[in-house]
């Protein structure tokens, strides 16, 4: 379960080609992350159902499906990954309702700053990691356990 977050992989989601592109730029000029930029919320939920992703950066406001019903089907396939949104809306009520429904790692507003933005997914990596790392441990663990136990029976 464990992954190296300098080369985690990063999916984003917008359906504004120039948004996809400056962060897709941003991301590969500043980190080793592996990015996976999707205008089509329906082809990222696709992707999900069969690739890993150690990320996902979505788009609040989009046609076809908006951020809220991508990101609870996107944790329904992936719930240990974290989620990010990034809207052009300052609605802090909004905000929190999708933090609490969706489990969210943060929301963003656009414009973004980009190293906010670059910390921000630098935080969202390193977490997912230390939470993979200590599933690992717990595992380990409840193995070492079951291996005493069947040693006394």
């Amino acid at each position: 379960m464990t992954f190296d977050n300098n080369k985690g992989t990063v999916l984003i989601v917008d359906d504004e080609e120039m948004v996809l592109t400056s962060l897709s730029t941003l991301l590969s000029l500043e980190t080793d992350y592996d990015v996976k930029t999707f205008v089509s919320a329906q082809k990222a939920v696709e992707h999900l159902q069969s690739n890993s992703v150690d990320l996902i950066i979505s788009d609040f406001l989009m046609p076809e499906m908006n951020g809220l019903e991508f990101l609870t089907k996107a944790k329904s396939f992936r719930p240990e990954v974290p989620r990010i949104i990034l809207t052009g809306f300052a609605d802090k009520e909004n905000a929190i309702k999708l933090i609490n429904e969706v489990g969210l790692y943060q929301y963003i507003e656009k414009p973004w700053d980009n190293a906010d933005l670059l910390l921000i997914v630098r935080n969202a990596l390193e977490k997912r990691q230390l939470l993979a790392n200590l599933l690992d441990k717990v595992k380990e663990i409840e193995g070492i356990r079951q291996a005493v136990l069947e040693a006394f029976i």
